[in-house]
């Protein structure tokens, strides 16, 4: 009787099969191990072996019974089956890199596709492996000119204007490759002009991710990555920066519930560019946030103190202002619709309720997740003011941009909104705001 070998790792073919791809992106572990062990050859507790789980802990996973979501968790589903870490929105795995690029030798076993009978080749099997693709950009080394630089911050802005459209989690895998590409051509580049702007768009990358992260309330790994984005931009000494990324860790921390470390990230975001060439338009988005943050803590003075100190600083704003990229969506509907948001967040719903409804009322474009954001905003002081028809019709709205763009932290809010109609839940309104609520979450 031959003798059984258990696999080393998932299959390529079911790898880069669509059904596996999909169950990976959304983290979806019941039909990740159920195809592990119908076509993969991972009976369940081979997998509880290699992902270091109970048996009992796997069949409960596999009968829908258990969800996975600790991120640790997910690393070791990751490395007992050889999943690559972009597919489930992780950094690349140790493994993923060829030992020839650790410094160890390397035997690179030939061998070809895999192809049966009958049935059309994938994209994947004609494409070279990982590690083979790999070694030969390491032996190719980095060719960089201007060019070179201008094409990767060009990508940013565009994977940028993608993430308000949909939503970052289905751009992640595709960031966090490009990251890495430019961490690694960092190592083999001189020290010089194109080193220094590589680590800015390596920061750049790194916050993005952070971001993709943050908005799908991935706490844990949103703060992997914006420290990393802080440490990048630390190195070159790009103060402003420094100061955007501790201004999105501030917004974190009011998600997190923890608000005196948002004012303290938020103050640390001023400190650490002003005198150093912020421009009005960055401190005015810093002293919103800061807003933002002493709203959480509902101390008015302070948030209308930051409130002041944002419009004074947009006020010096100028069209030569020497402002970096990131910061230009802070325009003057952002400046508004922020400030109603505080106001809102604060219970001055008369206060925000004009502010948020005028650019509400101007339009976002392309920007869908902006659209349901601030439509969520209005809804909600419309709710504090005792308009609940009017609020519950202005939720919809934000139910119909939210449904286009996949933002966890969007669903989240207009899950908020539907705790605080549990009052009038039986008003016809509230009901049908609930019904449409539900059809989009299913």
């Amino acid at each position: 009787m031959p003798k059984y070998e258990e696999p080393f790792g998932l299959p390529a073919r079911l790898l880069s099969d669509p059904e596996m791809i999909d169950a990976c992106r959304k983290r979806d572990f019941p039909r990740v191990f159920t195809l592990a062990k119908r076509r993969g050859g991972f009976h369940a507790s081979l997998i509880a072996r290699r992902c270091d789980l109970t048996p009992s802990r796997v069949g409960e996973v596999m009968k829908g019974e258990r969800q996975i979501r600790d991120i640790g968790v997910i690393e070791r589903v990751a490395d007992g089956l050889r999943i690559p870490g972009h597919m489930l929105g992780l950094a690349r795995r140790e493994w993923e890199t060829p030992k020839a690029l650790r410094g160890d030798t390397v035997h690179v076993e030939q061998r070809g596709p895999v192809v049966v009978p009958g049935q059309r080749p994938t994209v994947a099997s004609a494409l070279p492996s990982v590690d083979l693709d790999s070694i030969l950009a390491a032996a190719s080394g980095p060719r960089l000119s201007p060019s070179t630089l201008r094409a990767l911050q060009a990508s940013i802005e565009d994977y940028w204007r993608r993430d308000d459209q949909h939503g970052g989690e289905v751009l992640r895998p595709a960031v966090v490759g490009q990251l890495r590409y430019v961490i690694e051509t960092i190592k083999e580049t001189p020290d010089g002009r194109f080193r220094r702007d590589l680590f800015g768009i390596a920061a750049e990358l790194a916050r993005l991710t952070g971001w993709t992260h943050f908005d799908a309330r991935q706490y844990s790994q949103a703060r992997m990555y914006f420290a990393e984005a802080l440490q990048l931009a630390k190195a070159i000494d790009d103060r402003q920066f420094m100061a955007n990324v501790l201004a999105c860790m501030s917004l974190q921390a009011t998600y997190e519930d923890k608000p005196a470390d948002a004012v303290a990230l938020s103050t640390a975001a001023q400190d650490t560019t002003r005198g150093h060439g912020g421009t009005p338009r960055v401190m005015a988005m810093l002293a919103m946030r800061e807003a933002f943050a002493h709203a959480s803590t509902n101390n008015r003075s302070a948030a209308h103190a930051a409130i002041a100190e944002a419009h004074r600083q947009f006020e010096r704003t100028s069209d030569t202002d020497p402002d970096p990229s990131w910061v230009t969506y802070f325009d003057e509907p952002k400046l508004i619709v922020d400030t109603g948001i505080v106001h809102s967040r604060l219970g001055e719903a008369a206060t925000a309720e004009p502010l948020i409804a005028d650019v509400l009322r101007r339009g976002h474009g392309a920007n869908q997740r902006g659209r349901a954001f601030h439509a969520f905003w209005l809804a909600t002081t419309q709710l504090q003011r005792g308009n609940r028809d009017q609020a519950c019709h202005t939720a919809t709205v934000a139910l119909e941009s939210a449904a286009v763009v996949g933002s966890e932290r969007v669903t989240g809010h207009l899950r908020e909104f539907q705790q605080r109609l549990a009052p009038f839940g039986k008003e016809p309104a509230a009901v049908m705001f609930e019904a449409r609520l539900r059809a989009m979450l299913s």
